[in-house]
């Protein structure tokens, strides 16, 4: 006769409380099937949390009213910025753009991009805008003041694509040492977005920045040369970039050069 080995019940989801810090990304929970990459529950959108959860490869992202959840999946996508695909169009585009010339169906002849100039126009036109292949926003107001406090704290930014005096693309992210998370876009013209993470990219070569996280895969971030890492390789990456000088959050013409 054989006995069958009983196994343990899986744990609950952690629970964080104010200031509590976060669990092993690894730790096998009850939702952790039915929630791949949920990491925990509650807690708060405080600077400094966001500070612990970034550098441990952990990020927010609920929807409105849902309580706080923790994320980090696994695999991570990232974009190694030396991998940033321009397709031989949008390199047109980049040209004239960076000329100040006429930039597609934008019509310009003032064409600049500005780092933090517009942060919170930012944040809250990336509120505006679902991600692909969801209805509604994740960036709920919550999630908006949170990160208009990182932001004033010097850990978040946005890249800003301006014509003629108006706002019509960007997007931002959060900067910990050499570390740089991707957070949300928006374009309001064609190309604006894409010409505002193209500053990003040539930032990110400028200042010895090598990859940018991207969090989750969608065709679009493939399509521009992001691919999926192994979360703990994504991890490691983190840990030994988040102790490190933080780059000068300032664009100028010049770092087009990195990509054109």
């Amino acid at each position: 006769m054989t006995s069958a080995v009983s196994q343990s019940p899986l744990k609950p989801l952690p629970q964080l409380g104010a200031g509590e810090a976060f669990p092993d990304v690894n730790i096998q929970h009850e939702l952790s099937d039915e929630m791949p990459g949920l990491v925990a529950v509650g807690g708060a959108l405080g600077v400094a949390t966001l500070k612990r959860a970034y550098s441990q490869g952990i990020f927010p992202w609920f929807s409105d009213g849902q309580p706080i959840l923790w994320w980090s999946t696994d695999p991570r996508m990232v974009l190694k910025v030396a991998d940033f695909k321009v397709q031989p169009s949008f390199k047109k585009t980049l040209k004239k753009f960076a000329s100040g010339y006429k930039c597609g169906s934008m019509g310009a002849i003032d064409c600049e991009v500005r780092f933090d100039t517009a942060f919170e126009r930012v944040i809250n036109a990336c509120s505006a805008t679902p991600r692909d292949g969801q209805r509604g926003t994740w960036i709920v107001p919550q999630m908006v003041d949170a990160y208009i406090a990182l932001h004033k704290a010097g850990f978040a930014h946005s890249a800003e694509t301006w014509v003629n005096g108006e706002l019509v693309g960007g997007l931002y992210c959060v900067n910990i040492g050499s570390a740089v998370f991707g957070e949300s876009m928006f374009s309001h013209a064609t190309d604006a977005s894409k010409i505002a993470l193209a500053a990003l990219v040539c930032f990110c070569r400028t200042n010895g920045v090598e990859l940018i996280d991207c969090q989750q895969n969608t065709s679009h971030l493939a399509s521009l040369g992001a691919k999926e890492m192994p979360r703990s390789e994504f991890v490691a990456e983190v840990k030994a970039r988040v102790s490190q000088l933080m780059p000068v959050w300032q664009f100028s013409p010049q770092l087009w050069q990195q990509l054109l």
